[in-house]
């Protein structure tokens, strides 16, 4: 299968016009499938109180300046919004969108990044470990496709959500539901991924042995839960480097060779002029 290639700019150290052009230029170069924001509320590079912006009010407002392309967060944190709103949020998106979105969602705890971590503390969010936050992860995703699909209220009492009367209106305009796309490399995440995720995306650019392992990982969580692997499309994220494409383009075809078919390539800003076109010139074709 011909892979798919995508666009994600991280919505930090940057102005909105210079994103909003982007995603424009982005639209009109057919070799672009999908395009991607990250969810962090403080910058994780550059300037540590530089600017930020909140990825799912951004991605509407791109949503509705664009028409072709799919788009999505890579990926949300699970632990900065209720998963119910969350759903409710995602549903608006995908209406005005029109029917693109790409439903990212991870575990968002991150243990191992300190710069992470400060975002929680700063705007009063519970900070877990891993083991809990994979496990509230699974139930979220439990509950926002059953807001997605369901017709009639329902409740929902586990550990991490507890839900009375839940019910979402209106519904999604992709049916069933917007696919979901669950990032991480844990092993804990790879089983929440076999049960719920029709994308799992993982980060790449470094050694291909490793991401490959951790799809290989996946397969064997989808075959003991009786789900055929090839279900789930294998999304990898990689850095472009603007003076070096070949490089990247090397990434890429090891990336492609180790099955993974949905490419998401990251543009560092500031972005040049005509990146888009760039992209497709010099990575894609």
């Amino acid at each position: 299968m011909k892979p798919s290639f995508g666009i994600l700019t991280a919505p930090m150290q940057v102005g909105y016009e210079d994103i909003l052009r982007v995603w424009e230029e982005a639209d009109a170069v057919p070799e672009i499938e999908h395009a991607w924001l990250f969810d962090h509320l403080m910058p994780i590079g550059g300037d540590p109180d530089g600017p930020i912006f909140e990825g799912w009010t951004l991605l509407s407002a791109l949503a509705a300046r664009t028409e072709r392309i799919r788009l999505g967060v890579l990926v949300s944190s699970n632990r900065f919004r209720p998963p119910a709103v969350l759903a409710k949020i995602a549903t608006t998106v995908d209406i005005v969108s029109g029917g693109r979105l790409d439903f990212g969602i991870g575990a968002g705890s991150r243990p191992s990044h300190p710069l992470a971590r400060r975002e929680y503390d700063a705007h009063g969010l519970p900070y877990h470990d891993q083991a809990d936050a994979v496990a509230a992860l699974a139930e979220a995703c439990t509950v926002i496709r059953r807001l997605w699909t369901e017709d009639k209220p329902f409740g929902f009492d586990g550990a991490h959500v507890r839900l009375t009367g839940a019910f979402g209106n209106p519904k999604p305009v992709q049916d069933p539901h917007p696919p979901i796309m669950i990032g991480g490399r844990s092993s804990a995440t790879l089983r929440v991924a076999a049960e719920h995720a029709d994308l799992w995306n993982i980060p790449g650019g470094g050694d291909i042995e490793d991401v490959a392992g951790r799809s290989a990982l996946l397969d064997r969580y989808c075959a003991e839960i009786g789900r055929d692997p090839a279900s789930i499309t294998r999304s990898i994220f990689l850095p472009v480097d603007y003076d070096k494409p070949a490089v990247t383009r090397e990434k890429i075809g090891e990336a492609v060779g180790a099955g993974f078919g949905h490419i998401v390539l990251g543009l560092a800003n500031p972005y040049p002029d005509g990146v888009a076109k760039w992209v497709a010139d010099e990575l894609i074709r």
